[in-house]
């Protein structure tokens, strides 16, 4: 019997949007190197690894060259595959535990309610190839402990930025980050994200990205449920709720393939 493996569509409810994870669904632990070689063959932004234990799921990403420490949209590709796949009951709660400790989700009205950390930055002075590599102004730069966050004048310049992603890559970060308020009442913020240094040139819609900018647009906004979009290629939007040293963050999913390893 093979391992079975979904593609999944995170952070929307139509195939080829948002940001797409492969999730393995495995019968046993896993060795490293031979999830990370999937990981590349599979070819996708994440892999996702679960195994089944007596309190929930371990749960590991792994991008096409490294382990992440904490992937949003590997997490809510997770949850759906479970549901999907019979695994869990559609009432009950997700348990996942992972390098950045216990992560839970919920079905909640066809969206998927994700309890995550907070990630909140703090003013930082950029790195002297950020702002070069990014080619924008900034009105604030800040940094937690993944990724510099970058915000920016307009909707429009977070839109139509072009980074010089080798440059980027030399900034010692995971991520990079770049904001601004939403021109649509539709949304609250906007944003884009680059990864460069992680294999991920950019990212498609990101939720651990959202675990820092959920709590910056609280700050500024004054609310503490906001509705953000990712405005990549694909694009995406990220329900937030920020709840003290938590952030719950909502998304939808769709399944594009079903398949096993042989």
């Amino acid at each position: 019997m093979g391992v079975p493996v979904l593609v999944v569509d995170a952070f929307t409810d139509t195939p080829f949007r948002g940001n797409p994870a492969a999730v393995c669904l495995l019968d046993g632990p896993g060795d490293a190197g031979w999830m990370q070689s999937m990981a590349r063959e599979l070819n996708l932004p994440a892999t996702a690894f679960l195994r089944s234990r007596d309190d929930g799921f371990e749960l590991r990403w792994f991008s096409r060259t490294v382990e992440l420490d904490l992937c949003g949209h590997g997490t809510l590709a997770s949850a759906h595959a479970l549901w999907e796949r019979a695994r869990l009951a559609r009432d009950a709660a997700a348990r996942f535990h992972t390098r950045s400790g216990l992560l839970t989700a919920e079905w909640k009205d066809g969206w998927i309610e994700l309890d995550f950390p907070a990630e909140p930055d703090a003013p930082a002075a950029p790195p002297e190839a950020l702002l070069p590599a990014l080619g924008v102004a900034a009105k604030y730069v800040g940094r937690n402990r993944f990724d510099y966050l970058v915000e920016v004048e307009s909707e429009e310049v977070v839109r139509e930025l072009m980074p010089d992603l080798p440059r980027l890559a030399a900034v010692p970060t995971r991520g990079v980050i770049v904001t601004a308020g939403g021109a649509a009442s539709a949304y609250d913020f906007v944003s884009r994200f680059f990864a460069p240094r992680a294999g991920i040139d950019e990212d498609a819609v990101t939720g651990s990205a959202h675990a820092c900018l959920g709590p910056f647009w609280a700050r500024r906004l004054g609310k503490r449920e906001l509705t953000g979009y990712q405005a990549s290629a694909r694009g995406g939007s990220v329900r937030v709720r920020v709840a003290g040293a938590r952030v719950n963050l909502g998304g939808r999913a769709v399944t594009v393939l079903r398949g096993e390893l042989s």
